[in-house]
């Protein structure tokens, strides 16, 4: 992509921040080939690599669902991440529609082991799961058997979870972190707290004032910098402004 902004930028909803895009195809193991993308830091090996799992997609979740597009547009540049975000089956989006039908949670448990695959095959280090809503499902229900090193949940409702499946992850040696929202339509923090309480290596943060959606580019804000917090500390905390120069920076 071309970036074609010089001077001083504030940080914020539509800034892209270069890197170099790749539209990629994952293929899973019962047949189907998923829409996905994967964004890279420009001239430099990523430190470490988010996989993202949207929101709902009978509810208008998809993979340019507004957190999981601006950690693509943003954490490549600021934090040297790799930011890998797909349709799971059935899901369509700006970038395309994946094939297969909506499986309610259970036939997905393919679409994530071929987004991990994927990301295996291409040597990307450090490998993280982010969830959003269903798709802190999906990271709960299924990342404990993957080779990753956590996950971020993003306003878990712990709809589709079970608490044998919460057990699971005790004696993993993976790390759960969990940004409740304050005013969250499912669940809230203190709620979340006793849900989780089987669970020992989970970090739970409830954010003050933010809804289940995080509107708004202070809830994205708090979101971005939790998420860097765990998976490159020395990239934290982000900043709001940025000096492009007088240069447009480009990639591939």
């Amino acid at each position: 992509m071309s970036f074609e902004v010089s001077g001083e930028v504030e940080i914020r909803s539509g800034v892209e921040l270069p890197c170099t895009r790749e539209a990629i195809t994952l293929e899973t193991s019962d047949g189907l080939k998923l829409i996905g993308e994967l964004a890279l830091p420009i001239g430099k090996p990523p430190v470490a690599t988010l996989i993202t799992l949207h929101p709902l997609p009978t509810h208008g979740g998809f993979m340019d669902s507004h957190v999981l597009r601006k950690a693509s547009n943003r954490l490549p540049f600021l934090a040297d991440l790799a930011v890998l975000r797909f349709n799971t089956r059935g899901t369509s989006s700006p970038h395309g529609t994946s094939e297969g039908e909506f499986g309610h949670g259970n036939t997905e448990h393919a679409d994530v082991a071929a987004a991990v695959q994927f990301a295996v095959a291409r040597g990307l280090p450090n490998l993280w799961l982010v969830g959003w809503s269903f798709g802190t499902e999906l990271a709960l229900k299924y990342g404990v058997d993957q080779p990753i090193l956590g996950a971020v949940l993003l306003s878990p409702p712990l709809h589709r979870t079970s608490d044998e499946e919460l057990i699971r992850w005790n004696g993993s040696q993976k790390h759960l972190i969990a940004l409740v929202p304050e005013f969250d339509d499912y669940l809230q923090p203190e709620a979340a707290r006793e849900r989780f309480s089987m669970v020992e290596d989970i970090e739970i943060i409830g954010v003050d004032g933010a809804k289940h959606l995080w509107v708004g580019e202070a809830a994205t804000t708090r979101v971005l910098n939790e998420i860097v917090r765990v998976v490159n500390p020395a990239a934290y905390p982000l900043p709001t402004t940025l000096n492009l120069g007088a240069e447009p920076k480009s990639g591939e």
